[in-house]
Formats: C-alpha cells, sequence, structure tokens
C-alpha cells in the first residue's frame, strides 16, 4: 500500500481505505478461484494495482467518462481505476465467469459505486465508452478489430481524445503494423512506464495510446 501512496499522495481517506483492502481480498479469492499467480500475490500492489494506475498518471478521467476494460481478469486495471476516478464509470468484461466473479466480489466489498460487468465476449456489448483499456489481453490489432464501434466519436471532454489506453511490454512493432494495415490514420503514442514509476518491474512496461 505504501507504493501507491509514494506516487499518488493526494489520496482521500475513501480511497487509502479501499487500496488497503485489496490484497487481503485478493488474497482471499484468490484462495478460491485463481486469478494472480502465487508469487505475484504478494506483490499486488507493485505489480497489478500500481501497473493499472499508469493509466491515472496518463490521464485524469473527467467525471462521466465511460472507459470499458477488456479481459479485466480479476478487475485490472478497472479495480484500481475506479478507486481513482469515482466519478466515472467502468465496465469490465471477460469471457471467463469466474473472472468476473472476483472483480465483481473485490467491488461489492470496497463499496465501490462506479462498476459494471459482463461476462462473455466484447463484441456483443451495446453501449459505447470515451476509452477502451486493456492489459496485455490480445494484440493491439486484434482489440482494435473487436472493439472500434465502441469508441465514442462524437462526445470529448477529457484532456485526451476518446481512443485506447493498453498496458504493454515488449517490441510492439508488430503490433502497430498491424494496426495500420487495419487504420491508417490510427495516431500510436508509446510511453515507458518507467517515465512514471522508478521501481525495475517497470523498466519494459509500456503504456500504449491509440486513437484517430
Amino acid at each position: 500500500m505504501k507504493i501507491i501512496e509514494k506516487y499518488f499522495p493526494e489520496l482521500s481517506e475513501t480511497q487509502k481505505t479501499q487500496f488497503s483492502k485489496l490484497q487481503g481480498l485478493y488474497e482471499e479469492w484468490n484462495a478460491r478461484i485463481n486469478v494472480i499467480s502465487r508469487k505475484d500475490i504478494e506483490s499486488l500492489y507493485e505489480k497489478h494495482v500500481l501497473h493499472s494506475l499508469a493509466i491515472a498518471k496518463f490521464i485524469s478521467f473527467k467525471s462521466g467518462t465511460r472507459v470499458l476494460d477488456i479481459g479485466t481478469g480479476g478487475g485490472f486495471p478497472g479495480i484500481p481505476l475506479s478507486i481513482m476516478f469515482p466519478d466515472s464509470t467502468f465496465t469490465m468484461v471477460d469471457s471467463i465467469a469466474k473472472k468476473i466473479k472476483v472483480a465483481e466480489g473485490v467491488s461489492e466489498a470496497i463499496e465501490l459505486k462506479n462498476t459494471d460487468f459482463a461476462i462473455g465476449r466484447v463484441e456483443q456489448l451495446k453501449e459505447d465508452f470515451h476509452f477502451i483499456t486493456a492489459r496485455a489481453v490480445a494484440p493491439a490489432d486484434q482489440l482494435y478489430r473487436w472493439t472500434q464501434r465502441y469508441v465514442n466519436d462524437q462526445e470529448e471532454f477529457n484532456s485526451k481524445i476518446n481512443g485506447y489506453i493498453f498496458l504493454k511490454g515488449g517490441d510492439l512493432k508488430e503490433e502497430y503494423k498491424a494496426l495500420k494495415q487495419i487504420n491508417k490514420k490510427l495516431v500510436i503514442e508509446e510511453i515507458p512506464l518507467s517515465n512514471y514509476f522508478e521501481e525495475s518491474f517497470f523498466e519494459t512496461k509500456k503504456l500504449v495510446y491509440i486513437f484517430q
């Protein structure tokens, strides 16, 4: 928890309480439904919570922002972002029902009021969103193909143009090439997470922002 306060010193008491409960909740859920590797559960705040909050370093979602989190698993990055931005709404989707059960359980336990959950394929959704997030779920071009019709291009009120914010690692040249083949108008920005966080875990991690 200290690592969260290190990078986000302005948290409210409610946010501090919500973040502080995550370790116990995920340990409890993980004993029943394995959504986080055994070795990673011990570094939950660094490798999952803070990693998710890289998005909060990149953009501060304004009130009323609607965010879709694809392949959320146990709720990353959706749950940490929901705590950070209580006036925005976060829809978390995963095709595996037991993973959504974990995310729902955690959300309920910390009394989040701005979350929504869906089991199934993202292509079945009927809403639109200002931003779509994902954390190492699938190649960026696949995510774009599945969800491009869900990005609202009429309602712009954040500091960034509506689009995609992905958390990724490794060499992404082929993914970017595939994206450009689908839509040459796409703008792709890559930001090293070492710009935000000094821990060695983040040296190879990146935030990828895609918009048109």
